[in-house]
């Protein structure tokens, strides 16, 4: 009984000499299929269409790039100044935005398209089209480095858009950026002309305290009959002349008190009583009319110029070659292998019914 288990074993047992043999015996299975299937990669590599990778590298823009920006702020002006850092994270914002792809994908991608194709689903479509626009960091060394990489089969149509790209994402950031500067100069004006209408409002408050008190020590002088400043000789004449203010105001006589109460109620403007008025009309006037030009300002740099590429990144075509050829003889060697296993069984099963006859 233990012979016949070990015998039976022994039979389920792959020899891996009877498995080499095997495959030697089919060979010519295992060539042709890796012809075939190697043949297929041959042409494949040869005909597919090649695909040309365009790749533009942005950077920070100088400080002279942002420098119209920063009129008007800084000091005392209450306007913090514009750093590099704060305009590129700007430009980085609208570069990575979901609204400006989109905006690329419907003006510049489907019109590329041809008309049968452009009638598809539109999810595949800008599916399709997140494998031909990518962007991302150039490397960690360099956070605030971006690369933007178009995959075309024209190699220039790859390089233009990838172009095309950074300057829709630098033209968005300068209008946000200049509009952002602007709305500063205006909401600064807005505060100045604020500022300037309390100061003359205050004035012209103070104009009529002034005439009110006035008026008072008039009735005062009139009532002790003094029409005139008294004479007053040393030392205390100074004294009394300095202090003929607030309740000794009537001291400076009647008709002193007279002429300045007409001259401040015939005052037309109480602007040359205003401190710093004009300074802050000067202000104001810069302010209102501060204009900014788009097209000197920048908000990114591009790192070196780009050119269309001259070799294809897809498809790789050697490296097809080889692993068609690899697949192909790996595919050879399971059919043979199973066909082998096959005919061992098929054998196999004749002596087992030989030997349930005898």
């Amino acid at each position: 009984m233990r012979d016949d288990r070990e015998r039976l074993h022994g039979d389920d047992e792959i020899d891996v000499f009877e498995l080499v043999g095997g495959l030697w015996r089919r060979r010519g299975l295992i060539v042709l299929t890796a012809t075939i299937v190697g043949g297929a990669a041959v042409l494949y590599a040869l005909f597919a269409t090649p695909i040309y990778e365009a790749k533009v590298f942005v950077q920070p823009p100088s400080q002279n790039d942002i420098a119209q920006l920063n009129y008007g702020r800084g000091g005392s002006s209450g306007l913090g100044m514009l750093g590099v850092k704060d305009v590129y994270e700007i430009y980085l914002r609208n570069l990575q935005s979901e609204s400006l792809r989109r905006e690329f994908f419907r003006t510049i991608y489907l019109p590329s398209l041809p008309e049968d194709e452009r009638g598809g689903s539109q999810d595949e479509l800008y599916g399709e089209f997140q494998e031909v626009l990518s962007l991302g960091a150039a490397a960690k060394e360099t956070p605030n480095r971006f690369y933007v990489k178009a995959r075309l089969p024209d190699p220039q149509q790859a390089a233009e858009w990838a172009v095309h790209y950074i300057e829709m994402a630098g033209s968005r950031g300068k209008v946000e950026v200049t509009k952002d500067a602007k709305a500063d100069a205006t909401i600064k004006a807005n505060n100045l002309e604020q500022e300037i209408k309390a100061a003359r409002e205050s004035a012209r408050k103070q104009r009529e305290d002034q005439v009110a008190q006035l008026t008072e020590a008039l009735r005062v002088a009139h009532s002790i009959g003094l029409e005139k400043p008294p004479i007053i000789s040393g030392n205390l004449s100074t004294e009394v002349s300095a202090g003929m203010d607030g309740s000794l105001t009537y001291m400076r006589g009647s008709k002193a008190l007279e002429a300045e109460i007409e001259n401040l109620r015939k005052r037309v403007s109480d602007d040359p009583f205003v401190d710093n008025l004009r300074q802050r009309e000067e202000a104001l006037a810069f302010y209102r009319s501060l204009q900014i030009d788009p097209g000197v300002v920048q908000v990114y740099r591009q790192d070196g110029a780009i050119e269309s590429p001259d070799k294809p990144v897809k498809p790789k075509k050697l490296l097809i070659i080889v692993l068609g050829v690899l697949g192909g003889l790996g595919i050879g060697a399971l059919l043979a292998f199973l066909l082998n296993l096959k005919s061992e069984m098929g054998v196999r099963g004749s002596r087992e019914h030989s030997g349930m006859s005898k």
